[in-house]
């Protein structure tokens, strides 16, 4: 009779120095034994974990590393678990998680500003740290880009509609949190202009003064009050809804 995996262990990213389990569970006919290996990113080599041999591992973070756990039976019979991924975080200064942390999404690095030419390679790169290790997704000017669910973002021929303003949501069952906003321009070799809020704030205050105008400010941090978990996203939300009601729109974050 085959070993069914009940419970995979799940990948996490945290501070080095950071303490927890990793957990397997599994059913089978017969008593089952539990054994876990490790894998450095850099190496092909799989270790066996001296002394690794109860469903829960201990670990105290020290650098990157892969995990499985292999079970087996009386039967000589042998199941694997998921590889999973320890990503730890060497540097982590402001932002490090205080003692209480859950595992909530805390951005480690943020998406910095891009002037590109035009067919020139993009990439935009962020990192989070939660547990279990968050998920990613890449948005420009408020819309999802459907194929971007990475740390980095990566187009390898850039066209003058890749500019705009990107940002990334990075979470886990815990929550989410998003990167900063930052500005992308792809040009041609033109005069380098100035920020996209500042163009539309531009346009917006002298040729269309006479039109319905809307000023979005979306503030996820404050100095004495906990992150929100969602501004950037409602400001999106409620652009788009603006819009359809024929206002012009300009959408500012912190």
């Amino acid at each position: 009779t085959a070993i069914v995996i009940t419970e995979q262990p799940v990948s996490v990213s945290v501070p080095v120095g950071y303490s927890f389990m990793l957990r397997c569970r599994a059913q089978g006919c017969t008593s089952l034994q539990y054994q876990w290996f490790c894998q450095y990113q850099s190496d092909s080599h799989c270790r066996l974990i001296p002394g690794a041999t109860n469903q829960d591992l201990p670990i105290t973070a020290e650098q990157t590393q892969l995990y499985t756990c292999r079970v087996n039976d009386l039967h000589r019979n042998t199941v694997f678990s998921d590889w999973v991924k320890v990503e730890v975080h060497q540097y982590v200064a402001r932002g490090l998680p205080p003692r209480l942390w859950r595992g909530e999404p805390v951005i480690v690095l943020n998406p910095s500003e891009q002037r590109v030419e035009v067919g020139q390679p993009l990439q935009l790169q962020c990192a989070a740290m939660g547990v279990p290790a968050p998920s990613y997704q890449w948005y420009r000017n408020g819309n999802l880009l459907e194929q971007q669910k990475r740390k980095k973002l990566w187009i390898t021929h850039t066209k003058v509609s890749d500019s705009g303003t990107y940002l990334c949501c990075a979470s886990n069952s815990q929550g989410e949190h998003w990167t900063n906003a930052v500005d992308v321009h792809i040009g041609g070799g033109e005069v380098i202009l100035p920020p996209a809020e500042h163009l539309r704030l531009f346009h917006l205050v002298f040729v269309l003064a006479t039109g319905k105008i809307a000023l979005l400010v979306g503030n996820n941090r404050y100095q004495h009050h906990p992150n929100l978990l969602a501004p950037v996203r409602d400001v999106f939300e409620l652009s788009r809804l603006l819009k359809h009601l024929g206002f012009q729109v300009v959408s500012l974050l912190d």
